[in-house]
């Protein structure tokens, strides 16, 4: 693992605060974004940063690798920075000297400028089948948490690892949602208990497109449609997203973790497909997308985690041309490599009048200013 050139670790500048306050007074919702780079077409990763800052309403961003230019390209922007550790690093990550290793060079020289708020520990380790990836899950991330609380920052930064919808052996109804035999007691038990200890969230990739049928599509698009009944709870289900959700829920609280928090990791539609892929296509991905976007920071919640939002990351920003698999996987992509949208999903932000502009300005003025003055005491005391 190389070191990484990188400034040093300093306090928020003014302009950080000033850029993180005019992000709050702007942002609506909890929607993020999965940022992938397995392409050859991209813009740079600064100009990235000052698009969805400027243009979008993307307040968060997962990075799939510790990448340096990427992670050093958000700060000062306040939009919230998870990185992900790529499954071959887990193994080692489980030794305390490497984890310390790994955070300070890729965590300590960007933070706080960089808004890191989160470290993913792989991606759905559970479903390759890698017994020593599996194995040493679990002991990696209590290894980085103890590192993350050696510099301090364990309560600044949280970790915990996504998982594929693989993970369940029973997902209908969603009711009977029950984690894979020999997975739920030796590792998500463990991972479970380790996440409320740390109030960190479970994530999950669920995604409605790689499930449903020609007679499902309206159930996963979120359109009108006679939905699905619970024979147990007697609950309709409307959508797939919140059955799986409720399926996951369901398998957390039959270990006795109904309270943990669930962030969706990934979710998306792809543009384009095979031609045997049902429902692949621009039209209905700016439906799933938007659907999705109003339901999940609607406050409705699922029939059984009513009344919450979840924060949420689409996947993805662009289309990844050089991504191997089949056509769809290179197509989920909310916007091209010029930055234009692949369709309207209502994630531009409206054009702000100067009024408007200048009131923010003023309110935000405001804020640093009382906040510089606190810094200012708190660095003289």
């Amino acid at each position: 693992m190389a070191a990484s050139s990188s400034p040093p670790h300093h306090v928020p500048t003014a302009l950080t605060l000033l850029f993180i306050l005019v992000s709050a007074t702007t942002t609506n919702g909890s929607i993020g974004v999965n940022y992938g780079t397995v392409a050859d077409d991209l813009p740079p990763p600064g100009e990235v940063a000052r698009f969805l800052l400027q243009s979008t309403v993307i307040n968060r961003v997962r990075i799939f690798d510790p990448n340096p230019e990427l992670i050093q390209a958000f700060a000062h922007t306040g939009i919230q920075i998870t990185v992900t550790v790529p499954n071959d690093q887990i193994p080692r990550l489980a030794n305390l000297s490497f984890a310390q290793q790994w955070i300070k060079s890729y965590i300590q020289p960007y933070f706080p400028a960089t808004n890191l708020v989160r470290i993913l520990v792989g991606n759905e380790v559970l479903s390759t089948g890698n017994r020593l990836l599996i194995g040493t899950l679990v002991p990696a991330m209590q290894t980085l948490h103890a590192a993350l609380a050696g510099a301090s920052l364990d309560r600044r930064i949280q970790i915990s690892t996504p998982h594929s919808l693989g993970i369940l052996s029973a997902s209908t109804p969603p009711s009977a949602g029950k984690f894979h035999g020999g997975y739920d007691v030796h590792i998500l038990k463990p991972l479970l208990g380790f996440l409320r200890s740390t109030n960190s969230p479970f994530m999950i990739n669920p995604y409605p497109f790689f499930g449903c049928s020609e007679e499902t599509l309206d159930y996963a698009l979120f359109r009108p449609n006679l939905g699905f009944l619970d024979p147990n709870t007697r609950i309709r289900y409307t959508n797939m997203l919140d059955a799986q959700l409720d399926a996951v829920f369901s398998a957390m609280k039959s270990l006795g973790f109904g309270d943990l928090e669930i962030v969706i990791a990934e979710t998306g539609w792809p543009s384009k497909g095979e031609p045997s892929q049902i429902g692949a296509g621009q039209e209905n991905a700016a439906q799933y997308n938007r659907n999705l976007m109003r339901h999940v920071n609607s406050g409705d919640g699922t029939p059984l985690m009513p009344n919450r939002t979840f924060e949420t990351y689409i996947f993805s920003l662009f289309n990844e041309d050089l991504k191997p698999g089949p056509t769809c996987e290179r197509n989920f992509g909310l916007f091209g490599p010029d930055l234009t949208p692949a369709y309207d999903v209502g994630i531009l932000r409206p054009t702000v009048s100067t009024a408007v502009a200048a009131r923010q300005y003023c309110n935000a003025a405001a804020l640093l200013s009382s906040s510089v003055a606190i810094l200012l005491l708190t660095m003289g005391n």
